[in-house]
Protein backbone atom coordinates (compact mmCIF):
# COMPACT_ATOMS: atom_id res chain seq x y z
CA UNK A 1 0.00 0.00 0.00
CA UNK A 2 1.13 3.21 -1.08
CA UNK A 3 1.93 6.56 1.43
CA UNK A 4 -0.40 9.65 0.64
CA UNK A 5 1.23 12.40 -1.59
CA UNK A 6 4.84 13.69 -0.70
CA UNK A 7 3.99 17.45 1.15
CA UNK A 8 7.15 18.87 -0.77
CA UNK A 9 5.17 18.88 -3.17
CA UNK A 10 1.55 19.46 -2.14
CA UNK A 11 -0.33 22.77 -2.53
CA UNK A 12 -3.99 22.53 -0.99
CA UNK A 13 -4.98 21.58 -5.19
CA UNK A 14 -3.43 18.05 -4.56
CA UNK A 15 -4.29 17.79 -0.54
CA UNK A 16 -6.76 15.34 0.34
CA UNK A 17 -8.70 15.54 3.46
CA UNK A 18 -11.59 13.68 5.16
CA UNK A 19 -13.85 15.22 7.31
CA UNK A 20 -15.41 12.86 9.56
CA UNK A 21 -18.18 14.21 11.14
CA UNK A 22 -22.01 12.89 12.33
CA UNK A 23 -23.53 15.61 11.84
CA UNK A 24 -24.41 16.52 7.77
CA UNK A 25 -25.07 20.13 7.87
CA UNK A 26 -22.10 20.74 9.64
CA UNK A 27 -19.55 18.02 7.33
CA UNK A 28 -20.98 19.95 4.32
CA UNK A 29 -19.93 23.89 5.97
CA UNK A 30 -16.29 21.79 7.05
CA UNK A 31 -16.27 21.23 3.32
CA UNK A 32 -17.23 24.15 1.73
CA UNK A 33 -14.64 25.97 3.91
CA UNK A 34 -12.16 23.79 2.56
CA UNK A 35 -12.61 24.20 -1.03
CA UNK A 36 -12.67 27.90 -0.19
CA UNK A 37 -8.91 27.43 0.81
CA UNK A 38 -8.23 25.72 -2.27
CA UNK A 39 -8.85 22.03 -1.24
CA UNK A 40 -10.49 19.92 -4.13
CA UNK A 41 -10.33 16.50 -2.84
CA UNK A 42 -12.66 16.15 0.55
CA UNK A 43 -13.62 12.74 1.45
CA UNK A 44 -16.57 12.76 3.62
CA UNK A 45 -17.96 9.75 6.52
CA UNK A 46 -20.63 10.05 8.84
CA UNK A 47 -18.80 8.26 11.62
CA UNK A 48 -15.61 6.81 12.74
CA UNK A 49 -16.04 3.42 12.02
CA UNK A 50 -16.62 4.84 8.08
CA UNK A 51 -13.52 6.72 8.83
CA UNK A 52 -11.05 3.95 8.94
CA UNK A 53 -12.49 1.77 6.47
CA UNK A 54 -12.06 5.05 4.09
CA UNK A 55 -8.77 6.02 5.45
CA UNK A 56 -7.65 2.65 3.94
CA UNK A 57 -9.29 2.80 0.85
CA UNK A 58 -8.43 6.82 -0.02
CA UNK A 59 -5.53 7.65 2.10
CA UNK A 60 -6.06 10.63 2.86
CA UNK A 61 -3.04 13.36 3.57
CA UNK A 62 -5.09 14.70 6.56
CA UNK A 63 -8.40 13.78 8.50
CA UNK A 64 -10.18 16.47 10.16
CA UNK A 65 -12.75 14.67 13.46
CA UNK A 66 -15.15 15.04 15.55
CA UNK A 67 -15.06 13.66 18.68
CA UNK A 68 -18.48 12.35 19.88
CA UNK A 69 -20.01 9.89 17.04
CA UNK A 70 -21.77 6.77 17.14
CA UNK A 71 -20.91 3.75 16.71
CA UNK A 72 -17.02 4.81 16.49
CA UNK A 73 -16.38 7.66 18.59
CA UNK A 74 -13.45 10.38 17.58
CA UNK A 75 -10.97 8.92 20.22
CA UNK A 76 -11.91 5.12 19.15
CA UNK A 77 -11.11 6.40 15.79
CA UNK A 78 -7.55 8.08 16.64
CA UNK A 79 -6.71 5.27 18.62
CA UNK A 80 -7.30 2.57 15.70
CA UNK A 81 -5.33 4.35 13.47
CA UNK A 82 -2.37 5.32 16.04
CA UNK A 83 -2.28 1.29 16.41
CA UNK A 84 -2.64 0.76 13.04
CA UNK A 85 0.17 -2.09 11.87
CA UNK A 86 0.86 0.44 8.65
CA UNK A 87 3.47 3.20 9.10
CA UNK A 88 1.69 5.77 7.08
CA UNK A 89 -1.70 5.09 8.69
CA UNK A 90 0.27 5.92 12.16
CA UNK A 91 1.54 8.56 11.50
CA UNK A 92 -1.96 10.18 9.36
CA UNK A 93 -2.10 13.49 10.69
CA UNK A 94 -5.66 14.16 12.63
CA UNK A 95 -7.31 17.09 14.18
CA UNK A 96 -10.61 17.24 16.08
CA UNK A 97 -12.75 19.83 15.19
CA UNK A 98 -15.36 19.23 17.67
CA UNK A 99 -17.76 21.58 20.60
CA UNK A 100 -16.33 19.88 22.92
CA UNK A 101 -13.33 22.13 24.94
CA UNK A 102 -13.62 19.86 28.07
CA UNK A 103 -10.19 19.85 29.92
CA UNK A 104 -10.44 15.68 30.20
CA UNK A 105 -11.62 15.53 26.48
CA UNK A 106 -8.48 17.85 25.37
CA UNK A 107 -5.76 15.62 27.75
CA UNK A 108 -7.40 12.56 26.75
CA UNK A 109 -6.70 13.78 22.31
CA UNK A 110 -3.29 14.61 23.44
CA UNK A 111 -2.60 11.22 25.34
CA UNK A 112 -4.24 9.42 22.27
CA UNK A 113 -1.48 11.40 19.93
CA UNK A 114 -3.47 14.20 18.12
CA UNK A 115 -2.17 16.84 15.68
CA UNK A 116 -4.83 19.14 16.80
CA UNK A 117 -7.54 20.22 18.70
CA UNK A 118 -9.95 22.84 17.20
CA UNK A 119 -13.31 23.89 18.57
CA UNK A 120 -16.07 24.69 16.58
CA UNK A 121 -17.33 26.58 15.57
CA UNK A 122 -14.33 27.38 13.41
CA UNK A 123 -13.32 30.15 11.11
CA UNK A 124 -11.46 29.61 7.68
CA UNK A 125 -8.43 31.23 8.77
CA UNK A 126 -8.37 29.14 11.58
CA UNK A 127 -8.46 26.36 9.59
CA UNK A 128 -6.25 27.13 7.27
CA UNK A 129 -3.81 28.11 9.47
CA UNK A 130 -4.37 24.00 10.92
CA UNK A 131 -3.63 22.75 7.76
CA UNK A 132 -0.86 25.10 6.70
CA UNK A 133 0.56 24.04 10.33
CA UNK A 134 0.43 20.32 9.39
CA UNK A 135 1.81 20.67 5.81
CA UNK A 136 4.69 22.76 7.14
CA UNK A 137 5.42 19.89 9.65
CA UNK A 138 5.44 17.11 7.28
CA UNK A 139 7.59 18.70 4.91
CA UNK A 140 10.35 19.09 7.09
CA UNK A 141 10.16 15.88 8.18
CA UNK A 142 10.24 14.73 4.60
CA UNK A 143 12.84 17.11 3.83
CA UNK A 144 14.78 15.82 7.25
CA UNK A 145 14.17 12.31 5.76
CA UNK A 146 15.48 13.42 2.45
CA UNK A 147 19.02 14.59 4.26
CA UNK A 148 19.15 11.08 5.83
CA UNK A 149 19.09 8.53 2.59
Amino acid sequence: MSEPIGYAKSTYATLKVMVVEDDDGTRRLIRRMLQQIGVETVIECADGLQGVQEVLRTKPDVVFCDIHMAPVSGNEFLRMLREAKVGWVRRLPIVFLTSDNQHESVVAAVENQVDGYLVKPVSIAVLKARVDAIIAKMRAEEELKNRNI
